[in-house]
């Protein structure tokens, strides 16, 4: 696809008829995101990868070698755009997520690489920078701004500073910073977040923001004030209130794990705020979900299932979030000079997706992809990521008790379904052997944090409830948001160290060992993050990942994603890091004993 400078009297010819178009859709429902107007008998002229002309009846654009693809009287709406989101979540390369979701309607992607970055530093997001660049949809990169999430709290395996994040906004595809998570530190005028932010708007470009506090009150001014643009940690209709009046857009995030789009949404639906502030978008996707299930068309229909009007959920997945990010001019509408990006749909509400283009070319059609991607390797530099160290020990999970006691009162981290935030339990549990025990009847069972990136053999241990395990069963993953060490939730400590010792010895991964038998294993050698396997194949193994969980007593929807989130300390209440339990609505370690 050329520059709009580079084919700009190509665009004007074509739209007066002296040259031919390239593309002609013919005969659609223009769904106009920025009239919110749908025009029947539309055609859409197409040249050079870019919209010519849109219209009735553009036959004088037809030539010799014009190609017709025929809407029949079907919905022709912007290719879809998701605002925020990690690809790393769906365990799969960006090549591969492309593979999954371009069926699905989704042309523009805007991707934070904050998971690599945590484990290989600037030079693992180039990579996916330098991945993005070659695909046939757009996949525009955030510079990840908090590397690691939480200074003081946890170590990763890499930083990112001020100096990198200046030297990434004069890389091609860097569109801006990725969510600013560090929050207290914003709104403590901390130097290296705000400096990370000046460098970001002197670039021109735009400020993720992070605000994971339901205070919105002086801090979440304070943080407004910081720089930050958006913001997707919002579970409430008042965050999203909140986030709109003080200009910010509010993201309404529907992922594996994360459905926070229904509350916030009564905003508009019943609030009656500008739709023009809000965008959709996913932020977390497993490949199961993104291979079964959809992407940003499952968004748009969940929005629309709460009360939204089509095309206004259109618009929240198009032109707003071209808007937002500075490209009205290239993305989010089916209008002259923008790029060629259309779903043909029949239906608006359901949003089947039967034929998508990018670009001007098409792209997939009946659910199928109908181009051929590039192939990028990941150099050995981004492989064999997990260091233990040694080799991990049931007994490396025991937590002594204070001596003499039969039972002792503990914090306790509780997981909410369908949501990232934990809660801070408290509950007394038994002693077993002199060591802090778990208790199925009060489903509180065993998590460890073991450190991957440095081999220190550290261990770090403390208690979960919700996940409902009801055997003897261990969960391991080195997808750990944010810092990724390797994270274990079992009932029995034989199971969690077979679990780890099994991720090590695959270059990480997921894992369920119940029993002493592995039960299902997704390998991510890439950074222990990523597969090198195709979308289908680790959509696959996700599939038995989860019915795994089930098999040992989880209930949870998608478990996996609540499980990989139980390290990051930038969302409260209480989290595991490798320096220990980190109360976050504090920021500040805890003891797993509560003290009398």
């Amino acid at each position: 696809m050329q520059a709009w400078n580079e084919c700009a009297a190509r665009l004007v010819d074509v739209a007066a008829g002296r040259a031919s178009a390239d593309t002609l859709i013919r005969n659609g429902r223009w769904v106009n995101v920025h009239s919110g107007e749908i025009l029947p008998g539309t055609d859409f002229a197409i040249v050079c990868g870019r919209f010519a002309a849109v219209g009735p009846d553009l036959s004088r654009t037809v030539g010799d070698n014009t190609r017709i693809v025929e809407a029949e009287g079907r919905y022709v709406l912007p290719g879809l755009c998701d605002a925020h989101m990690h690809v790393e979540s769906g365990m799969v390369t960006v090549t591969e997520f492309a593979r999954a979701v371009i069926p699905h309607g989704t042309t523009s992607l805007f991707i934070d690489p904050h998971e690599i970055g945590n484990v290989l530093g600037l030079d693992g997001v180039r990579l996916m920078h330098d991945e993005a660049m070659a695909l046939p949809i757009n996949v525009f990169v955030q510079m990840p701004s908090c590397v690691p999430s939480a200074p003081g709290l946890e170590n990763a395996g890499a930083s990112i500073g001020i100096a990198d994040v200046a030297e990434a906004m004069t890389w091609p595809n860097i569109i801006g910073l990725g969510e600013m998570m560090n929050f207290p530190g914003v709104a403590a005028a901390d130097a290296t977040m705000l400096g990370e932010i000046a460098a970001t708007q002197q670039a021109g470009k735009t400020v993720g923001g992070h605000y994971a506090s339901p205070d919105l009150g002086a801090p979440f001014q304070a943080y407004v004030a910081g720089g930050p643009a958006d913001d997707h940690e919002g579970t409430r209709a008042e965050d999203a209130i909140a986030r709109v009046r003080q200009g910010m857009r509010a993201m309404l995030r529907l992922g594996s794990a994360w459905y926070d789009v229904a509350e916030q949404i009564k905003a508009v639906t019943e609030s009656g705020l500008d739709p023009r502030n809000f965008i959709l978008c996913t932020d977390d996707s497993h490949s199961g979900t993104l291979v079964n299930d959809g992407h940003m068309n499952r968004v748009v229909r969940h929005a629309i299932a709460q009360g939204v009007k089509p095309i206004t959920a259109i618009q929240m997945a198009t032109l707003n979030t071209a808007q937002h990010f500075g490209l009205e001019r290239e993305l989010g509408s089916l209008t002259p000079g923008r790029r060629a990006d259309a779903v043909i749909t029949s239906d608006l509400p359901s949003l089947p997706v039967e034929l998508v283009m990018s670009r001007g070319e098409v792209v997939a059609e009946h659910g199928g992809i109908s181009v051929d991607l590039p192939v990028f390797t990941y150099p050995s530099t981004a492989r064999n990521t997990v260091n233990l160290g040694r080799d991990v020990v049931p007994t490396d999970f025991d937590t002594a008790a204070p001596a003499g006691a039969d039972q002792v009162p503990v914090r306790v981290i509780g997981v909410i379904e369908n949501q990232a935030p934990t809660r801070a339990l408290e509950a007394t549990v038994p002693v077993v052997e002199g060591c802090i025990a778990g208790d199925a009847t009060q489903d509180i069972c065993h998590i460890a944090l073991v450190e991957r990136h440095r081999g220190t053999g550290k261990v770090q241990n403390a208690l979960v409830s919700g996940f409902g395990y009801n055997v003897d069963c261990a969960v391991a993953s080195t997808v750990a948001h944010d810092c990724h060490h390797l994270l274990v939730v079992g009932t029995n400590k034989a199971d969690m160290a077979q679990a780890a010792n099994r991720l090590a010895e695959v270059g990480g991964g997921v894992i369920v060992v119940a029993g002493g038998e592995e039960v299902a294993l997704v390998e991510l050698p890439i950074a222990g993050l990523m597969s090198d396997e195709r979308s289908d194949v680790v959509a696959a193994k996700a599939q038995q990942l989860v019915q795994a969980m089930a098999d040992c007593g989880c209930t949870l929807n998608n478990a996996y994603m609540q499980h990989s989130l139980l390290a990051l300390v930038v969302i409260p209440e209480l989290r595991l890091s490798d320096q220990g339990l980190v109360d976050v609505r504090e920021f500040a370690p805890v003891d797993l004993v509560i003290s009398a």
